[in-house]
């Protein structure tokens, strides 16, 4: 059985929250998925670091194995947590859109499970700017492997009920904060390479992240 529960925000933030993210981060830590909203979409997140939970996530979500799933944090610092390296032009990035809806690849720390990264050496990380998405990461007080709350390949759900008819009963809490303000998936950039490259473009575009580039190569 799913419980549902209402959490009230502001644009800065959440109302009569603080129970609900400590529940949330109890049963992330049981090994159970739960869901929630982000600035973009509605989400569905596990403990990176528990194999049973990656694979109940997967098996939720429809998700072929050798696509990886991204991680959320709570502040800029838990990037350190999880790459082996973070460029002067990721920390450009992550000082200017973070947090919002950019997520960079980045190279992937040893201590993440091969499940996570679907069999490859990077990992995408973002830090939401929603109020209650912020308060589940920082009462968990770790990353998250979240991915949207809907099968691969249907549409994102972007309300509570959305997301209960897509996953039924592939979870146990979802925290129901109204309808998100964004709506659309992050934007993507790849910054492994010897230039960043755009994977996916969402609510920021190539313009919008060319001069955070141009001052990298100045």
């Amino acid at each position: 059985m799913i419980l549902r529960v209402r959490v009230e925000h502001t644009l800065t933030e959440a109302l009569n929250g603080a129970e609900a993210f400590e529940e949330a981060a109890r049963r992330l830590r049981a090994g159970e998925l739960i869901a929630f909203p982000t600035d973009t979409v509605y989400g569905l997140a596990a403990d990176p670091l528990q194999p049973r939970a990656l694979s109940a996530l997967f098996a939720a979500k429809g998700r072929p194995d050798n696509k990886p799933i991204p991680l959320l944090v709570g502040n800029a610092d838990g990037v350190e947590r999880v790459t082996t390296e973070v460029s002067p032009l990721a920390r450009r990035l992550m000082a200017r859109f973070w947090p919002g809806p950019l997520t960079l690849i980045l190279p992937a720390a040893a201590s993440l499970p091969a499940e996570l990264l679907g069999g490859g050496a990077t990992v995408g990380v973002r830090m939401p700017d929603h109020p209650v998405a912020l308060g589940v990461l920082r009462a968990f007080g770790g990353p998250l492997a979240v991915t949207s709350a809907n099968r691969s390949g249907e549409r994102d759900s972007v309300d509570a009920d959305m997301v209960e008819a897509a996953l039924s009963q592939r979870f146990t809490l979802l925290l129901d904060s109204g309808r998100v303000f964004g709506g659309v998936a992050s934007t993507v950039v790849d910054l492994t390479g010897a230039a960043p490259r755009i994977l996916r473009v969402g609510p920021l575009s190539h313009e919008a992240l060319a001069s955070a580039w141009e001052e990298n190569s100045a």
